[in-house]
């Protein structure tokens, strides 16, 4: 059921604009295209800003357009292809979003959807559809969350991404989770020629399992794709952080790059790119290990197939803990130990998000509090 309360974010409760703020979906929407928003199986909110730029709840959408169902809906993501897509697939009304960005618009401003769960030990069951058509582009912040105070929970989402002939679509997903949540996202996306696609998937704070492995196709002649994926593995936490990237189009090209810091957790890194015609990819591995414990690791695996001579790829993978002399270095120039930990860690995760600045350096000076009691 979709109830549709807001007409827009002011009317948020004083600890749900908070929890949302920490992945960055902000009631100051001066800031933003429009707004989603779905407290645990409710949408409170779904609407734009701009001509061009439709967004419904994905129930409405299908009932509203056949086409999504015969062309997009369950395309690039198959519904019995494990128990995530079968739980999702077995809704009875299914829940998420539905944007579409008509031919030739830009959005200037990023969109923002927040999906969070307020209940503790409950269950959150999403199917989203994003089309950016031919010419157009967007910029999408998905913030993903628990309410303060919900530790157990379950967060199940399908994701699927169009993105058109010459289009861009740049998609920053921030999830920051309960300790005992489990997390399951599945996510396909199908690039066109020309098209361009940016994916930046951050967790500053960890559920306690993730697993998560996108997978795209750059079907058109020069598509092209960029993943960054930014993660902190906790005490308790598992994450496992894949991708896999199919390069069909010639002259196509795409880089993966996974940067983790581990202050306890186990990270594993992967990644798989396939180049069937000439083309560019690389993939980048890297992990900063502030503290093992007890049980505590980062695995680095990745991994390149090449089907065509013309493919160019490449693949690094490097693992280490901030050197001392760094952090001497900047200290012997008037900058204290802790916020020179907090630049090294910045510089490492290379983090550079439209919209996600504060945020992202809360979360940061965290990981330097860590490391410094790590270090002590």
């Amino acid at each position: 059921m979709d109830d549709l309360p807001l007409v827009s974010l002011d009317g948020l409760q004083g600890s749900d604009s908070a929890s949302l703020a920490e992945v960055g979906v902000i009631t100051n929407e001066a800031q933003r295209a429009g707004s989603f928003v779905m407290r645990n199986s409710h949408t409170l909110c779904s609407y734009a800003h701009v001509d061009g730029l439709e967004v419904l709840p994905i129930h409405q959408a299908l009932e509203k357009y056949d086409w999504l169902g015969e062309k997009y809906y369950w395309k690039l993501v198959k519904r019995d292809a494990d128990d995530v897509t079968r739980h999702v697939a077995a809704q009875s009304q299914p829940q998420g979003f539905f944007i579409r960005v008509m031919p030739g618009v830009k959005v200037e401003l990023p969109y923002q959807a927040g999906l969070y769960m307020a209940e503790a030990n409950s269950a959150q069951t999403l199917h989203n559809v994003v089309i950016v058509e031919e010419g157009a582009e967007l910029t999408l912040i998905t913030g993903c969350t628990t309410h303060q105070g919900v530790e157990e929970g379950l967060h199940l989402a399908v994701s699927e991404f169009y993105i058109g002939k010459q289009a861009t679509l740049t998609n920053n997903m921030v999830h920051a989770w309960g300790p005992k949540v489990t997390v399951r996202p599945k996510a396909g996306t199908a690039v066109a020629a020309g098209g361009c696609y940016n994916s930046n998937y951050i967790s500053l704070r960890p559920a306690a399992d993730i697993i998560t492995n996108p997978v795209t196709w750059l079907n058109g002649e020069g598509a092209t794709a960029r993943f960054q994926s930014i993660v902190l593995g906790a005490p308790g936490s598992f994450i496992q952080s894949g991708g896999e990237v199919y390069l069909n189009g010639l002259n196509s090209s795409t880089e993966l790059i996974h940067r983790a810091v581990c202050t306890g957790g186990q990270i594993l890194q992967e990644g798989l790119l396939v180049g069937s015609n000439a083309c560019r990819a690389h993939i980048d591995c890297s992990g900063m290990l502030l503290n093992a414990g007890d049980e505590g690791f980062i695995q680095s695996n990745p991994g390149l197939r090449a089907l065509n001579p013309d493919a160019q790829m490449s693949h690094e993978a490097s693992i280490g803990k901030i050197a001392p002399d760094q952090v001497e270095y900047l200290m012997a120039r008037g900058i204290g130990e802790r916020d020179a930990i907090s630049m090294i860690i910045r510089g490492f995760l290379q983090a550079d998000i439209e919209g996600l600045g504060a945020e992202l350096d809360a979360r940061i000076a965290e990981i330097a509090n860590l490391a410094d009691l790590a270090e002590g």
